[in-house]
């Protein structure tokens, strides 16, 4: 797997690139392309990027775990989580990846 990590200024530098705005425009345009997907997620919306995949926010109940280490019953309190379901688009991408290429 990579070591590397794709950061906001990475996301603004490749849209000034490929769109041609200028980096303050390219920086607004992904500061605000994450605040509205965030904003739809805490609406409790469901967001869906054609060829990506979705992000969904789910409830989990409350239910008892165990500390692994003295392995005492604990309660784990009911929560929401995020969930990220890649397309079959983006999962054939990443499985037939030139990475994955030069590895076999």
């Amino acid at each position: 797997m990579a070591d590397t990590t794709v950061t906001r200024a990475q996301l603004s530098e490749a849209v000034y690139q490929e769109v041609g705005l200028s980096r303050n425009e390219s920086a607004d345009l992904v500061e605000s392309v994450l605040r509205e997907i965030g904003d739809a997620l805490a609406r409790g919306e469901m967001v869906k990027i054609s060829s990506f995949g979705s992000f969904q926010v789910r409830s989990k109940g409350r239910r008892i775990g165990r500390n692994p280490k003295t392995g005492e019953e604990v309660p784990i309190l009911p929560r929401q989580v995020l969930v990220f379901r890649p397309s079959h688009v983006l999962k054939n991408r990443i499985n037939d990846g030139p990475a994955v290429q030069a590895e076999r």
